[in-house]
């Protein structure tokens, strides 16, 4: 299926996110609502239809106006337009719309957000899961039983245990006034233990750049596109004697599908389309475990990718503007995102991929590398980076309990060190990766923003920092043990590439 975090996934320093903002030249706009425009009459099909992002140079209606009618005259149909951040996504058959239109007057940037033709609709495959059997689950209520006001599968949840989230629930488990968005493969909002915290109400369906908030728009396709929901109950999944618990049990959670659902990849419109419709209906939190494809990077130097870059920065900062915070994970790539090149193997993930080296300084994993989104690396049950986590000094804001197979086994009844979570179909099972850190960091953010229902989201980022606990870098990371470090980390006890300002610890959020 896609990449989520799950498999890969990255991020960006302060002074390089400021140049990107400069460089794009974001201007801010007003807030109004999504305003679908007419579409206009089919081009002649003279190629292949691809879907695009076109972004005008102001949001004023006479230069969104005008650039409507360019898109027109290139042979393009308008799918939505979003006034307020100046962005127009389009379908065309013309080949040469990207560069026809960018030379329209009013337009910043425009390019096309697929290397494939749009297809019809059908299910994908994501792959096995690592169930929690009946048996397993026996035990693990077993030993739960142990402890007072414990969920049944309580004890395989080392990761709530690592960062005091037990504890914190006894103080405040957050308040019903904060609801968390899961931008992602869509929620199984029907499983006993996300029910009780779900909203509707915050929650659609945005694959194609158009919100569906029809009943149950919001749910995974296929019991197979399970991340979502895992993601949602590591946030949120409610202390009411069933199963698990979440870092937040008294918050709410919201669901928005962005997962195309022919190949499960999470395409620009689609992402836009997210941001804005969290941010206009009181989203106060949003959990991104996925990078924007095609591209794992996205190089300004290419008008295509420039585009995307663009077009989802004014809609996650349009988010920030309303209120909203938004967190992603780092990636698994296991990527020093502040070293001087990168070698990009897997881009465009959806067709013939292309090995590139870039500048991770000057290609951009999107959303995670954007201005004010908060990056969140993975640890393990020892407090140790992940094996497969991404990481990079100035990059890394915090860091979480993703999980980690390989060296870091935890004494619990199942000893599986990854994360426990909801699985669609009141199943539940266990997954890796920094897509489990970011939601755990969500849900720290979210007891945070409850104890403080009037922080910014410049100002909730900063208290996720100071509440952090950091180990410091280690003196070597060489996890098989053969003489040969498999990352470096770089920084001070107080910051550094491994773990940003720290882990954190969602204890000392509510005291």
């Amino acid at each position: 299926m896609a990449h989520l975090r799950s498999r890969r996934r990255l991020a960006l320093a302060v002074p390089v996110v400021l140049s990107l903002t400069a460089s794009l030249g974001f201007l801010p706009v007003a807030a109004s609502a999504a305003e679908p425009a007419a579409p206009v009459a089919a081009q002649a099909a003279d190629g292949p239809n691809l879907a695009y992002v076109v972004n005008t140079k102001s949001t004023d209606r006479h230069t969104i106006g005008a650039v409507t009618k360019a898109i027109s005259a290139a042979g393009g149909t308008v799918v939505v337009t979003y006034g307020k951040i100046g962005v127009i996504v389009v379908h065309s058959t013309n080949p040469s719309f990207g560069a026809e239109i960018r030379a329209a007057r009013g337009v910043k940037s425009a390019g096309v957000t697929r290397t494939t033709p749009l297809v019809a609709a059908g299910t994908t495959d994501e792959g096995a899961a690592d169930y929690l059997t009946a048996a397993e689950a026996a035990k693990v209520k077993a030993a739960s039983a142990k402890t007072p006001e414990s969920e049944p599968l309580e004890a395989d949840q080392w990761d709530l245990r690592s960062i005091g989230a037990d504890k914190a629930a006894k103080i405040n488990p957050g308040s019903r006034k904060v609801t968390v968005a899961v931008i992602d493969t869509g929620v199984d909002d029907t499983h006993p233990d996300l029910a009780p915290n779900f909203s509707a109400s915050q929650s659609a369906n945005c694959v194609g750049g158009v919100a569906d908030t029809s009943e149950g728009a919001w749910r995974p396709y296929t019991a197979e596109d399970y991340h979502g929901t895992h993601v949602a109950g590591e946030i949120a999944a409610a202390r009411n004697g069933i199963g698990v618990a979440g870092v937040a049990p008294g918050v709410k959670v919201s669901g928005i599908k962005v997962s195309d659902p022919d190949n499960g990849l999470f395409y620009p419109e689609s992402v836009v389309c997210a941001f804005v419709f969290a941010a206009d209906h009181g989203v106060e939190i949003t959990n991104n475990s996925y990078y924007v494809d095609p591209w794992l990077y996205n190089c300004v130097d290419d008008p295509d990718q420039r585009a995307i870059v663009d077009a989802v920065n004014r809609a996650q900062l349009y988010a920030q503007k309303k209120g909203t915070l938004n967190l992603a994970s780092a990636g698994n790539s296991s990527h020093d995102l502040d070293s001087d090149a990168i070698v990009d193997e897997t881009s465009p993930d959806d067709s013939t991929p292309v090995t590139r080296t870039i500048d991770p300084h000057e290609c951009f994993d999107v959303p995670t590398q954007l201005p004010g989104v908060v990056t969140v690396s993975a640890t393990g049950v020892d407090n140790v980076k992940s094996y497969y986590s991404t990481y990079g000094n100035g990059v890394i804001d915090i860091a979480a309990p993703g999980g980690d197979r390989k060296y870091q086994i935890p004494d619990t009844p199942s000893q599986n060190g990854r994360i426990l979570s909801t699985m669609p179909n009141g199943e539940y099972g266990f997954l890796q990766g920094t897509s489990m850190a970011s939601p755990h960091a969500a849900g720290v953010a979210a007891l945070l923003k409850s104890k403080h229902p009037w922080a910014t989201p410049a100002q909730l980022q900063t208290l996720l920092k100071v509440q952090a606990d950091n180990p410091g870098c280690p003196d070597t990371y060489d996890q098989d043990g053969d003489g040969t470090p498999e990352a470096v980390c770089e920084g001070g006890d107080q910051v550094n590439g491994f773990f940003g300002f720290g882990i954190v610890n969602a204890l000392r959020a509510v005291q």
